[in-house]
């Protein structure tokens, strides 16, 4: 008989699976790593957009700043080349200044800011903006991120020199002390980064003048590379009108967010949810839904099942609830964009129109328009198309945006310009478009392109037409006068010969034919009015 031994007994060893080794694979992406990697995102994907990006990032965070402390923006812009493609970009401003505790965050870490969770109108939203330019900067040149940044004239500057730990989206401080600052209060950072410096529509010169355009209580002075200084000066010393915050309006709301929000709530009763939470639930109003969705006014909010919840928004959605408050929007005004246009274009006609406030997925949105037209606009040329966002020009992505497709849908032969199908209008015109909103639905992260929602293009179109309108009447009165200024002027060669002939018939002395050419004249005159 065969002796079993012991180690033929013994159970095998399990192979791992596929499954198992995927597994080992798997790990969490900071957000920072992530636009590591998808940099063109967040609109660095060429060396001359990136140097417009980074000045474009700290150029809104300036001119929020500024506006939320009710202070007159002056911002410095200056850009100076170190060899052929690395350049130092720096931006100060007289803001309100940060405080020591929250710059390296502000600076140095992704999705990290004040104003993503409220609702008013303001030109940064997510928080990706200037870390994201700290980042570029450190990705071309693993330089730090050189910032001061001052909060009294009795306290000192506090200095900090920062990179970014992209795998855990943290601050890295580098250097941090206190330093003497001749400045009362604000914030400079410095960055060094490779990039290329153009001229041009897309350039970084035309950027700042179109900001000045949209801000006209903005100064800014600019040191370009070539080390020449231009001054934007504002066209007003009055503040725009400052937003206020607003609760988010519950026609804007879906499910998801719904559910969130009934467990996070610090509001534990459901009628006191609706009432609190939202904008424009009155307690009678809430009484309406909660009815219509067959659930209590004492209801736990944080109790409410996933079914529940959807009864919930369906009622939302079958109640009339008013629109949103307005007052969260601050837009620039139509005499004030003309005024402001004017101190930077010579121009023969200047017509804008600020739309009453709409709403789109529960949002407030108002649309500006300018058009402007002959002075010292080129013509046979397809029409200079400006587009703004909450007072940001949008430079990149006009083919994505539904300001473009607004313009291109809209009849320009009416109005007197000539337009060929599915394309621009042409002639010595400029065409504005603002949207001011709490939520502007941007395409993509670089914020280039506003995305087609039905009701922002209905009133972008409504706005051009009532600005076209007007156009079109100058156009037709002005080809009228010049219509008529050519038959005075063909009239006038003939009245020398029409005087020979009656000269020579009726035997006229110089007296006589010198009344007769004052008649002529009068009669032409006379005919043009």
């Amino acid at each position: 008989m065969t002796q079993t031994k012991l180690t033929d007994i013994q159970p095998k060893k399990e192979e791992k699976t596929k499954a198992e080794e995927f597994a080992k694979e798997l790990r969490s992406v900071s957000v920072s790593e992530f636009f590591e990697k998808n940099r063109h995102l967040l609109g660095y994907d060429n060396p001359t957009k990136a140097l417009l990006t980074v000045v474009k990032e700290a150029v809104d965070n300036a001119t929020d700043a500024t506006e939320e402390a009710r202070i007159l923006p002056d911002i410095l812009v200056k850009i100076e080349r170190l060899t052929e493609n690395r350049f130092r970009v720096t931006i100060e401003d007289n803001g309100p200044g940060i405080v020591k505790q929250h710059i390296p965050s502000v600076f140095a870490s992704l999705l990290y800011g004040s104003k993503f969770h409220r609702l008013r109108q303001s030109r940064g939203i997510q928080g990706l903006g200037i870390s994201s330019a700290v980042l570029y900067s450190q990705l071309t040149t693993g330089k730090s991120a050189k910032i001061i940044s001052k909060i009294s004239p009795k306290k000192p500057a506090n200095y900090y020199e920062l990179h970014i730990n992209t795998l855990k989206n943290e601050p890295e401080i580098i250097k941090e002390t206190e330093v003497s600052w001749q400045k009362d209060q604000g914030t400079k950072i410095e960055l060094e980064l490779e990039a290329n410096y153009q001229k041009g529509s897309r350039s970084v010169d035309n950027y700042l003048k179109q900001v000045t355009i949209v801000n006209p209580h903005v100064t800014i002075t600019y040191i370009n590379p070539e080390n020449q200084k231009i001054i934007f000066s504002r066209a007003t010393t009055e503040l725009p009108i400052e937003p206020k915050q607003i609760k988010p309006h519950p026609y804007g709301i879906e499910l998801g967010i719904l559910i969130r929000m009934l467990k996070s709530s610090k509001y534990k009763k459901l009628k006191s949810f609706l009432t609190n939470e939202f904008s424009r639930i009155s307690s009678s109003i809430a009484d309406e839904i909660l009815k219509k969705s067959n659930l209590e006014a004492n209801a736990q909010s944080s109790r409410i099942a996933r079914q529940e919840a959807e009864n919930l928004l369906k009622a939302i959605k079958e109640t009339k609830i008013r629109a949103p408050p307005l007052d969260c929007l601050s837009p620039i005004g139509s005499e004030l964009l003309q005024k402001s246009l004017k101190k930077e274009l010579n121009v023969d006609f200047c017509e804008a129109v600020t739309r009453s406030p709409s709403v789109y997925r529960g949002f407030p949105f108002q649309i500006e328009c300018l058009i402007a037209y002959g002075g010292s606009l080129e013509s046979d040329k397809p029409v200079q198309l400006l587009r703004f966002a909450n007072k940001v020009p949008l430079l990149y992505q006009q083919s994505a945006c539904t300001i473009t497709k607004a313009v291109i849908s809209t009849k320009w032969n009416s109005y007197g310009l000539s337009q060929s199908k599915s394309s621009l209008p042409t002639g010595p015109a400029l065409i504005l478009v603002h949207i001011a909103s709490v939520w502007v639905p941007f395409t993509s992260e670089s914020k280039e392109a506003i995305a087609h929602y039905p009701e922002i293009l209905k009133e972008i179109k409504l706005a051009l037409q009532e600005c076209g309108r007007k156009l079109g009447i100058f156009i037709r009165r002005n080809k009228k006068v010049a219509q008529e200024q050519k038959k005075k002027e063909y009239i006038t060669i003939f009245i020398p010969h029409i005087l020979t002939g009656l000269r020579e018939i009726l035997n006229l002395k110089q007296p006589q034919e010198n009344k007769i050419e004052k008649n002529l004249k009068e009669i032409l005159e006379k005919s043009r009015q």
